[in-house]
């Protein structure tokens, strides 16, 4: 039995003693309007107790959709903080509203306003809070659609980056295809020359090509553009290496020395005679393999790009270029 129920009844035995009937009559209506206030109170902080339950169930939503995001992030971290905070007040404002409950139910009407007043205070305050857990909520889903934006942001850039890596590979296993392809065509081309090497002829790789470089002495008489024996025997043996080889263009050059020439017949000057020992060269090439014309071109330097300006009879020679097809390299480079 509470202290109401005794009180109530202390009070009825004593107005049956000794209190006329009408004293006791206006008891029981202050008792009644007093319980039913009490009702009130208690109907209204059912009311706060709910609001605090929904209130305390948005909470752990919000704990759960802030332990999915990424614990490094500082402000994940201060909106955790704040909300334990939040959450620790909402419990300091149960407390007093247990308190002021108990002192209502003391029954004094001065004590009884300034509750209401309190309850009131408090329902504003938890509205606040609420609406600040809600603004909360808003900034991390903001956040997480920003690190979510960044990761596909990453991804996309380790997509291209792979892609990348995968193009410089092919690329260095191309480029280390062709280098061994063009050292093993220079050490055929070197074999099969090798007879003339002590006679002005040199085979050298640079630049991903092949060099085949034979003086004019080789080839041909002094100012003449006809091929002696002994340099179409050159010409021959290169011209069979070179028919079996595939993925191949072949460049032949013409180079004199810086004398002038001065004639009224063929050659006129060192352009012409550069283009015409260039293109004796080709036809015998030609003639004495199954070389493609289409993969073969002759062409005259005549005296602009000496080896020795001090040697002329270096500088009077064919350049025969081999240059491997580069396409494959030119399609990975332009994917």
């Amino acid at each position: 039995m509470n202290k109401i129920s005794l009180l109530v009844i202390g009070i009825t035995i004593i107005a049956s003693s000794c209190v006329p009937a009408r004293k006791f009559e206006e008891i029981e209506k202050k008792q009644a309007a007093c319980a039913e206030e009490l009702k009130k109170v208690k109907a209204q902080n059912l009311g706060y107790e709910t609001t605090n339950a929904e209130l305390t169930s948005k909470i752990d939503v919000l704990d759960k959709s802030i332990g999915r995001l990424k614990s490094d992030t500082s402000l994940l971290g201060k909106s955790l903080r704040m909300k334990e905070k939040q959450y620790d007040k909402i419990d300091a404002l149960n407390v007093r509203i247990q308190s002021q409950l108990e002192a209502l139910q003391k029954g004094s009407t001065i004590e009884n306003q300034r509750l209401v007043n309190d309850l009131n205070a408090t329902r504003l305050e938890l509205q606040r809070k609420e609406d600040e857990l809600n603004r909360l909520d808003n900034e991390l889903k903001l956040l997480e659609a920003k690190l979510n934006k960044k990761e596909a942001t990453l991804n996309q850039l380790s997509a291209d980056l792979a892609s990348r890596e995968q193009r410089v590979k092919e690329l260095e296993e191309l480029i280390a295809s062709k280098d061994a392809a063009v050292n093993e065509l220079k050490n055929k081309v070197s074999a099969a020359l090798l007879g003339f090497k002590d006679k002005g002829l040199t085979v050298e790789q640079k630049n991903g090509r092949v060099y085949v470089s034979m003086e004019a002495k080789l080839l041909f008489p002094s100012g003449s553009t006809k091929i002696d024996t002994q340099g179409k025997s050159a010409l021959i043996s290169l011209a069979k290496v070179l028919q079996d080889q595939e993925d191949l263009e072949v460049l032949v050059e013409g180079h004199t020395d810086t004398d002038k020439l001065s004639s009224s017949s063929h050659p006129k000057n060192n352009w012409e005679l550069s283009v015409l020992r260039a293109t004796s060269v080709v036809e015998i090439m030609l003639g004495s393999s199954t070389i493609n014309p289409k993969t073969i071109t002759a062409a005259g330097r005549g005296e602009f790009l000496p080896i020795d300006p001090s040697d002329k009879a270096k500088n009077r020679r064919i350049e025969v270029i081999l240059i491997p097809n580069l396409d494959e390299l030119f399609k990975i480079i332009s994917k």
